[in-house]
């Protein structure tokens, strides 16, 4: 359903409750009685998942799988797959500056992107009540997984030009991957670059901000909006060069105080975040879950700017119990406020 969108997020400032918005979608698995495995194979059973997860909370928007294995797979990495868990990308296929040269740039639609392009087009037509969130990985996030996590981070020093190589690649196909899921009919995307969390500001900003904004540029417009998501400890002391993104959305994860993130948010830029989607929403309980839920929005919703989120993507066996007492501690909060 076609949205203006930056209408929507101003909407979301001036409200006084506001919906909770989780990266809430692989644990529909659960009463769906499927497997992980079974979910990023199919379409149909994505589309599903986010219409089940839609129907049953209240949750400001629909989000789909972050999966930051897709479009490494796609460049030809090997992935890792089982039952109850997220993918994960095995092992490296870039080495070298030469190997960086020749790499091919895949054709959007190859690999399982499109599977996960189809599963919006459906979800889009099942969800109308909110808007529809496709998921994607970040530049830097996606040339780490292509040369290994830890050696990108020491070839930013010792071998700049092999990632700035790989780093051009990545956004053009992530350029493209977006427009697709634009053209599906998604209200926007949240893009998932969580290796930037682990860069000094320099560094943030050369090897991961000017990309990510110039993703936002070729994609960004009313009737579709950027979802920035980093979970990296470093926010804080790179957070010019996250809102030199230009993302109308900043997700942040649970390893920052979301109380020192919101001084520096912007008039109108909306920041989420970070109850712990391990500690909490997968091993901890109903009354762990509430305490936290409160903690983080009795710091931050005095914010017009902040609506409260779980710090990452929940867990596919996160329980929903707790997923339960989340939004009731969200209800609460309100309800006396």
């Amino acid at each position: 359903m076609k949205r203006n969108m930056y209408e929507w997020t101003a909407s979301l400032c001036a409200a006084g409750p506001k919906k909770a918005l989780p990266v809430l979608s692989f644990p529909a698995i659960q009463p769906m009685g499927i497997t992980v495995r079974e979910l990023i194979s199919s379409s149909d059973l994505q589309a599903r998942g986010m219409k089940l997860v839609a129907d049953r909370t209240p949750a400001g928007a629909s989000v789909s799988l972050m999966d930051l294995s897709v479009e490494a797979e796609c460049f030809g990495a090997e992935i890792r797959v089982s039952d109850d868990e997220v993918p994960t990308v095995v092992g490296k296929i870039v080495t070298s500056e030469e190997e960086a040269d020749a790499l091919a740039v895949p054709r959007v639609g190859a690999g399982r992107t499109g599977v996960y392009i189809e599963a919006i087009e459906k979800a889009v037509a099942l969800i109308e009540d909110r808007p529809v969130l496709a998921g994607v990985i970040g530049p830097f996030s996606l040339a780490g997984r292509l040369m290994d996590v830890s050696e990108a981070l020491a070839n930013c020093y010792d071998e700049p030009d092999m990632v700035h190589t790989l780093l051009e690649k990545a956004t053009e196909f992530l350029i493209e991957y977006i427009q697709a899921y634009k053209a599906v009919g998604a209200n926007g995307v949240v893009m998932a670059e969580p290796l930037a969390g682990l860069l000094s500001p320099s560094l943030a900003q050369e090897f991961s901000a000017d990309y990510c904004k110039k993703i936002t540029q070729a994609v960004q417009d009313e009737n579709f909006v950027m979802f920035y998501h980093n979970c990296g400890n470093t926010a804080i002391l790179t957070i010019d060069a996250l809102l030199d993104v230009g993302a109308k959305l900043y997700h942040f994860g649970n390893a920052v105080n979301m109380a020192e993130v919101m001084p520096h948010m912007p008039e109108g830029v909306i920041a989420l975040g970070n109850v712990d989607p391990a500690r909490e929403f997968r091993n901890g309980t109903p009354e762990s879950v509430r305490a936290a839920t409160l903690a983080v929005m009795e710091k931050c919703c005095k914010y017009p700017n902040f609506v409260i989120s779980s710090g990452c993507d929940i867990p596919p066996m996160a329980k929903w119990e707790n997923i339960d007492a989340f939004f009731q501690a969200v209800d609460e909060f309100y309800a006396k406020s």
